[in-house]
Formats: structure tokens, sequence, C-alpha cells
């Protein structure tokens, strides 16, 4: 078995592209060689800022033989009078084989001639010749460039090739122009610790040849390594280091041969927020800040480089990032204290200045937007007093620091810099907090916003988005979201079942929609029924997702409880967003536990004929739609009275755990009723009686809706 080394090398990649590269690698190389009957033992990936490569190990030295099947014309066009046609030669010709080799055989669409031929497989240098080349230009990704006088596309010009095939170099080139990038054996060491060639002679040798050059080519080690150097550093200055997963994974992506460095700064720059400290550091510099202690947003005056440099020059690179730093924080100082010389309300006019969207007015239209509905929320949940008027004045003032120096210089912070200047401005510190959460949650994995003056500013802001971008027709389609609105429509189901808010979405729509058209009709691309309809339909793949995805609920009674193809359905989940969720993780812990189980049969055979019926699924009154005049056996009876006994169980009720009950208790009825000694047949000649029992069937199929539709529940 044989072990194949590629490394690309090139300039100084950029740090997202490198886990991009390795990560179609990872994908495409494997599934590439099994593609051409290669499949190898491990696959190992590198990357650095100066090279990618794969270590392929385990290969065949060629690929095994393979017998192919090929159809060839149909028998009758082959073979005239037990001779071979010209057709029939032909295909033989083509195939490399002799007529007498050819079968015939059957098939749906008549006889066919058929050839088994053997197919020698290659050597395996020969096929790595062909596909390693396109590994590397079939890598896709952002800011590609050209170099030289060529068309090839790549990051940053490619330097050098090492191909080997255990200790062979395989001849490979990359054509570029009038120039060329040939394959050898000879890499590059560490830039500054190892200026000179390296050697590889054999491609197992790759990780240990790099690493004597100063190059730690296995990125999860390196990062492990980097970690442990902030750590140690933080510790060494009495500290915890900050370290944030981006940076750390963008800074792995940065350096070959790390080593860490500790820097100071003037601790009078500690009087600033911890936030602006940590965003300079991290954004602009690519340092990580010090704690006083886990879990506290107090400050050290340290922070920690990683250098790709001379350790032995350590502090002089100290010395310059101290340099930088100073400059960023004298920067931040002055923003902040120029920021905070006027109340955070003085800045809303600016606002006008400040476009939205081009179709919808400026972002100081969009605060009066979100004024009102966050009232129309308020409304909703009968907030009254003080928090009433706490969501109007932060609704009021959450987007006045979007035109703030800090926030100019640092857009992350919008939202952090509002609550500091709220706060210093004598605002209410309700109101100081919701104008931070109302940006909450900021990403997949950021936390929700826990006040409700937060909770429902957030919601407002959102909802005006969705309905004012959907409503110009800018609706997300595949990966196209410019917007964010699936995260927007997201956090506001996120937000009111994490709050356990009983939102009426679907009337919400309908207020904001009708607030939308008497302002913007002249630029509605939707008519009012479609915006509707579209801002339903999308909401309620949120609610799929969101149920499915985070809750882990099986698709099946997802659903159930919103419904296949069942508008009625679809409404109530809208209508209520807390019930959807409780009915869905309620179905999920009875089929876990069993109890759906015993229900099943009984409710699904109950719906499927009730179905063929004309009850209105809204009936759960027995009286009112069943005549016992009609009863021929004593099992209509008894079923009767259990549901009359049910309708009285449940009547004004919402308990799901009570109406299982109730319908376990009721399904030994039924099953006599349907094949017990006094069963019926349901779809009697006589159409009284036979509405009369699927009336019956209705009934209980209706009370069990209540819960879900089974008709859509995958038996176990």
């Amino acid at each position: 078995m044989a072990t194949f080394l590629l490394e690309v090398g090139t300039e100084e990649l950029p740090a997202d592209f490198v886990d991009e590269a390795l990560e179609q690698w990872r994908s495409r190389i494997p599934k590439s060689l099994a593609d051409h009957f290669l499949p190898p033992e491990d696959v190992e990936f590198f990357g650095t800022p100066r090279r990618l490569a794969a270590l392929i190990w385990g290969l065949p030295e060629r690929q095994p033989d393979q017998e192919e099947e090929v159809k060839g014309p149909p028998a009758q066009a082959a073979f005239k009078d037990g001779k071979p046609t010209k057709a029939a030669a032909g295909f033989a010709q083509k195939q490399g084989v002799a007529v007498s080799d050819l079968e015939i055989r059957p098939t749906e669409k008549g006889d066919f001639v058929f050839i088994r031929k053997m197919i020698v497989g290659q050597p395996t240098a020969d096929i790595l010749q062909t596909l390693a080349p396109e590994w590397i230009t079939g890598l896709e990704g952002k800011r590609f460039m050209r170099w030289a006088d060529g068309d090839l596309r790549f990051p940053r010009p490619i330097r050098w090739l090492v191909a080997l095939l255990d200790s062979e170099v395989l001849p490979i080139e990359l054509v570029n122009g009038s120039q060329g990038c040939k394959s050898d054996r000879i890499s590059q060491g560490h830039r500054v610790l190892h200026p000179e060639p390296v050697i590889i002679p054999h491609a197992e040798e790759y990780v240990s040849v790099l690493n004597a050059a100063f190059v730690q080519v296995d990125r999860a080690k390196r990062q492990s390594l980097i970690q442990q150097q902030i750590e140690a550093s933080a510790a060494e200055v009495g500290g915890v280091a900050v370290i944030n997963p981006a940076l750390l994974q963008e800074v792995t992506n940065l350096v070959e041969s790390p080593s860490p460095v500790i820097g100071k700064f003037d601790p009078e720059f500690l009087e600033l927020p911890s936030e602006v400290i940590i965003t300079e550091m991290e954004s602009h510099q690519r340092y990580f800040p010090v704690l006083k202690q886990a879990n506290s947003d107090e400050l050290l005056p340290y922070f920690i480089t990683i250098s790709n440099g001379d350790p032995a020059k350590v502090q002089i690179i100290a010395e310059g990032n101290e340099r930088v730093i100073r400059a960023r924080l004298s920067d931040g100082k002055f923003f902040f204290d120029a920021d905070r010389a006027a109340p955070l309300e003085s800045y809303l006019p600016r606002l006008e200045a400040v476009t939205f969207q081009a179709d919808l007015s400026s972002v100081r239209a969009k605060v009066d937007r979100i004024g009102l509905v966050a009232d129309l929320i308020a409304d909703q949940l009968n907030i009254r007093g003080s928090d009433r008027a706490h969501i109007q004045r932060a609704a009021f003032l959450c987007k006045a620091d979007l035109v703030t120096q800090m926030v100019g210089e640092f857009p992350e912070l919008q939202g952090v810099m509002g609550q500091k200047y709220a706060l210093a401005g004598g605002e209410p510190e309700a109101v100081a907090n919701a104008i931070f959460e109302h940006y909450q949650p900021r990403g997949a994995n950021d936390r929700l916003p826990a006040s409700l003056t937060g909770q429902v500013v957030g919601m407002a802001d959102r909802l005006d988005t969705l309905v004012s971008i959907f409503g110009l027709g800018m609706i997300p389609s595949g990966s196209s979201d410019p917007f964010a609105l699936r995260r927007a429509a997201n956090a506001i189901v996120n937000i009111a079942w994490a709050a356990d808010l009983p939102l009426n979405l679907a009337q919400l729509l309908d207020q904001v929609i009708a607030n939308f058209e008497r302002s913007f009709a002249s630029v509605m691309k939707l008519s009012v029924e479609d915006l509707r309809q579209q801002l339903q339909d999308f909401f309620l793949q949120r609610i799929r997702t969101l149920l499915q995805e985070d809750r882990e609920i099986d698709y099946d009674l997802v659903n159930a409880v919103l419904g296949d193809n069942d508008p009625e359905y679809a409404q109530r989940a809208l209508v209520d967003l807390l019930d959807v969720r409780d009915r869905a993780l309620f179905l999920q812990s009875i089929r876990n536990n069993g109890t759906l189980a015993t229900i099943y049969e009984t409710v699904n055979r109950a719906s499927r004929l009730a179905a063929q019926g004309t009850l209105a699924t809204t009936q759960l009154d027995p009286a009112q739609v069943i005549q016992p005049k009609y009863f021929e056996k004593p099992s209509e009876k008894a079923f009767f009275k259990a549901l009359g006994q049910l309708h009285k169980q449940m009547q004004g009720e919402q308990d799901y755990q009570k109406l299982v009950d109730a319908l376990a208790e009721i399904a030994p009825t039924v099953a006599n009723f349907f094949d017990g000694p006094d069963s019926v047949r349901v779809m009697d000649p006589n159409p009284d009686i036979k509405q009369n029992r699927l009336n019956l069937l209705g009934v209980l199929r209706n009370h069990a809706r209540l819960l879900a539709d089974f008709g859509a529940i995958v038996k176990s």
C-alpha cells in the first residue's frame, strides 16, 4: 500500500479560506478516490497560512480490474436470420470485442444485445496525476485572484507544489499562462525561523520534516497549542484570558509557529466599558484580553497576542503591540467621552439621514414603526403601568446609538453603547437594558432577552422588518437572505416560547400589514392577501424547523400539530404560539413513554372513516349531531354514552393529558363498536344509520383533533 502527499504552497492565505478549503477537501477527496475504486485507509488534512496539504494513507498500487456490462442495440436490429448486422458489428467494434462475444438478453422493452468486458485497472499514480490538479483548481471561495499572465484563480499565488507517492515525485503541473508550477519534493519552512527550502524524502515524513522547519502543519494541534499558550500567559499575569472561539480559529490560521506575547496598557483606559476594550482588541488587533477572574467583566491592563515571528524578539513585538493598542484605546476614550456629552435622545434627529432601505425611508421612521408595533404587542399581552412606559421609551431610543461615534467605529457595539449612554443620561435601568436586549439573539448561540421590555421591543423591531421587506417582494429564497429574515422570525418565535408570552401572531401580522399598507402602498409589490399568506407560510416553516431541529420533535408529530395541508391547524398554530409548542412536546413525550401507541389505532381508524362523513371538525357535543333512534346495536349506545362522558369531562378544559387519558378509556368501547360481538357495519345501506355512525366517529375524531391530526402520525 502506498502513501500520497499533496502540498500546495502559496503566499499567505486569508485565514477563513484555510478552513473552507480543508472542509471542501474532506468531503471531495475521499469521494473522488472512491469513485475511481481507490478507497484509502485514511486521509489527513493540514493547513497553515502558506500551505494546504492532504496526506493519503493506504492506497493500492493500481485500481482493481472491473467487469463492465454494456447494453447495445435491440436484438432484432443486431441480428437478422441469425446473422449479425452492421449494428452488431459496429457495437462490437466500438466496445473492442468480437461479435461472437455479444449476448442477447430479455429486458422490459424486449430483447437487447449486451456485452460483458473486463476493464483493466490503471496504476494509482496515473489516476492521481489526473485527480490532484482537479482537487486544487476545484476549490471554491471568496476573493479569488489571478496573477502573472494566466487565468488560474486562487486566493493567493501558488508558489510550489509537492506531490510524492511514497518517495517518488509524481509529475504534476499547474499551467498559468506563460508560467507553470511543477511538482517536486521541495517545500518551504517557516518564513523567518527557517527560510531555507526543505526536502521531503518520503510522503510519510511530511509532518516531522515540517516540524523540524518550525511549521506545525496540523491545524488542530496548532490551535490546541495556541489556546494553552494564551491560558498560561494570562495566568502568568494573574488573570483569565477571554478566548473568543472565532478569534482563536482566525489566529490559528495566521501562524505556522505560534509563540505568545504578553502586552500591557495604561490602567486609566480601564475606565472605558469592558465591551469597548475587548472589541478594540479582538476586532482590530486580534489580541486576547485578560479578565481578573472567570465569569467577570473586570479587565486587567494586559493582553496576549500570538506571534508568528522569532520568539527571541518577543519584547520588541510586545512594545509595538502596546503602541498600537494605546492609540486605539485613546480613540475609544475620545469617542466615549464625546458621545456621553449629549443625552441619547439628542441623537434621534440624525437617524433621519440613515437609510433603513431605499423604499422604506429612514431609520428614524423605522423607530416610529417599532413603537407602533410594540404598542400592539403590549395590548395583546395586557401590559400596563411602568412596564408599558418603559417599552415605549426603549422603542423610542433603541436605535439612537447607531449615529454615535463609537458605534460608527465599531458597528458590533450597537445596543451595547446604547445601554451605556442611556444609563449615563439617567434613563431607567429597564429602558437601558432593553436597548441592549432588543438585539438579542444576535446569532444562533446567543442569549434571548431576559426582560419583558427587551422582549417586546425586540419582537416589534423584527416584525416591522419582516412585514416591510416582504411587502417589497424581497422574500428569502435558497441561501439568499440579506436582511436575515429567517433569523428574525426564529427570534420572534423563540422569544415567545422562552418567556411563555401568549402571542397571537396571526392577529399581529394582520395589524402590522395594515399599518404598512397605509404608509407604503405606493411601493408594495404584493397584495395584502398575498403578503399575509407569504408571511404566515414563512412563520409556519420557521416553527416547523424550530420544533424539529431545536426541540427534536419527530417530523410526523410536527406535521400532526401543524396540520398536513390543513389550514385549520396552521391558523391555530399562528393564533397561539405557546399551544403549538406544548402540543408538540406533549406528543413527543407520550410517544416516548408508549401512551401514544395505546390510542393510535382507535383514533386513527375512527378519523379515517369519519372523513367520509360530513360532520364539521368543530363539533364536539354528541347530543347535537347523533340520534339514538337510529341505533341498532348496544355497541352504538355504549359509544354514544362514552362520548357524552368525554365531552362533559373535557368541556372548557385544555388539559391534553386528561384528553389522552379519556381517549385511552374510551378505546375498548370503540374497539367493540368496530370488532366486538355487537360490532356494526359503519357504511350501512341506510343513509341515516350510516351518517349517525359516521357522526359517532366524527365526534371522537374532533376531540382527538384538539391535540393533533392523528392522520399525519406515522405508526411507531
